[in-house]
C-alpha cells in the first residue's frame, strides 16, 4: 500500500477562500444565524435555502440560438382547467397562473358553443364547464411574457367547423397582432427558428385543415401557397363570393395562422421522421418516443 501525501493548497488560494467565507458571513449577519460556536441546525437550513444559495441560476446561461426543437419546453395540459379533468371549472385563471410560473406551451380545446356561432374552450366529452376562447386569448396576450420573453406556443385541439375556423383566424389576428409569429414562407417551416429569434412572439400549433380540392382533385402544397396569397388579395378586392369560395377561404385563412403543424402519425412513424424538408409537432406516447429515440434520436431533434 502506498500513502499519497496530500498537498496543501497555495497560500494565495487559502486567502481567497478565507476572504470569500468572511464575505458570506458579513452578508448574512443581519439574519442572526451564526453563533460563536458555529451554525445550529435551523440556521444551516436557513442559509441552505436562502437567496444567496439558490439552487437554480436565475440568469440565462445556456446558448439559446439553436432551433426550438433542441430545447425542453415547460408545457401545460388542458391549461384552462381549475381542477380535475372530468368535472372541474374552465377559467382563464389557471392560464394566467401557468404563464406567471413560466409555462411556455398552453393547450386549448376548441369546441362550438351550443348555438354553433362562436368558439368555446372546454374538455370535450366531460362535465367540465366552458370559457370563451376570446377571454383565453386575451389572458395569454396580457400575461405571456411576465415570467420570460421566450416564445409562447398555443396548441389548439380543434373540433370546430370551417366557418368557426375563419372566426378563430380573425380573433387570433385581432388579439395578437404583431405578437403573432408567421413564417416568411407561407405553408410550412423547414426548420424551427431559435428561442432567441422568437422572443416576444406567440406561435399557433394545431393540425392544419384538409387540403382544399378543386374540381374533385386534391391540390399540391405549392398551390395551397398560391391560394393563400390569392386569398389575402380577395379579402380586400372581392366582397361577394359563392359558398364554395367562402369555404375555401375559411380553410386557407385558418391554415395560414399555423406556424407549427401538428399531426398524429398513422402507420410507420419512422417514415414521418425521415421527411427532413419540413418540421412538425408529433403526438407520441412516452413508450413510442423512448423506443424511436434509440435509433432515430437525430431525426426527432432537428
Amino acid at each position: 500500500m502506498f500513502k499519497l501525501k496530500v498537498a496543501e493548497p497555495p497560500e494565495e488560494i487559502n486567502n481567497i477562500f478565507y476572504r470569500h467565507a468572511q464575505a458570506v458571513f458579513h452578508s448574512l449577519r443581519h439574519l442572526n444565524i451564526f453563533q460563536r460556536r458555529g451554525l445550529h441546525f435551523d440556521a444551516f437550513f436557513r442559509y441552505l435555502f436562502g437567496d444567496l444559495n439558490g439552487p437554480l441560476n436565475d440568469q440565462v446561461h445556456q446558448d439559446m440560438n439553436a432551433p426550438l426543437a433542441h430545447y425542453f419546453l415547460y408545457t401545460g395540459h388542458n391549461s384552462y382547467l381549475r381542477g380535475n379533468q372530468l368535472s372541474s371549472e374552465s377559467s382563464t385563471a389557471p392560464i394566467i397562473k401557468a404563464l406567471k410560473k413560466g409555462v411556455r406551451v398552453i393547450e386549448l380545446d376548441l369546441w362550438p358553443n351550443s348555438r354553433e356561432d362562436d368558439v368555446e374552450v372546454r374538455h370535450g366529452g366531460t362535465l367540465t364547464s366552458s370559457v370563451k376562447l376570446r377571454d383565453c386569448l386575451n389572458a395569454i396576450r396580457d400575461n405571456a411574457f411576465d415570467a420570460s420573453m421566450y416564445p409562447v406556443i398555443i396548441t389548439f385541439e380543434d373540433h370546430i367547423t370551417p366557418p368557426l375556423q375563419r372566426k378563430v383566424a380573425k380573433m387570433v389576428d385581432d388579439i395578437f397582432g404583431g405578437m403573432l409569429f408567421r413564417p416568411s414562407y407561407s405553408h410550412q417551416m423547414k426548420k424551427f427558428p431559435s428561442p432567441e429569434l422568437l422572443k416576444g412572439k406567440i406561435l399557433i400549433s394545431t393540425k392544419p385543415p384538409e387540403t382544399p380540392e378543386i374540381q374533385g382533385q386534391r391540390i399540391s402544397e405549392e398551390e395551397v401557397e398560391w391560394l393563400e396569397d390569392k386569398d389575402d388579395e380577395s379579402r380586400v378586392n372581392e366582397k361577394n363570393e359563392s359558398d364554395d369560395e367562402s369555404d375555401e377561404d375559411e380553410t386557407l385563412g385558418y391554415r395560414n395562422l399555423i406556424s407549427i403543424h401538428a399531426g398524429k402519425p398513422k402507420g410507420n412513424v419512422e417514415h414521418w421522421l425521415m421527411e427532413h424538408d419540413q418540421v412538425r409537432r408529433l403526438s407520441l406516447s412516452e413508450q413510442v418516443l423512448e423506443e424511436i429515440a434509440k435509433t432515430r434520436a437525430t431525426d426527432i431533434v432537428r
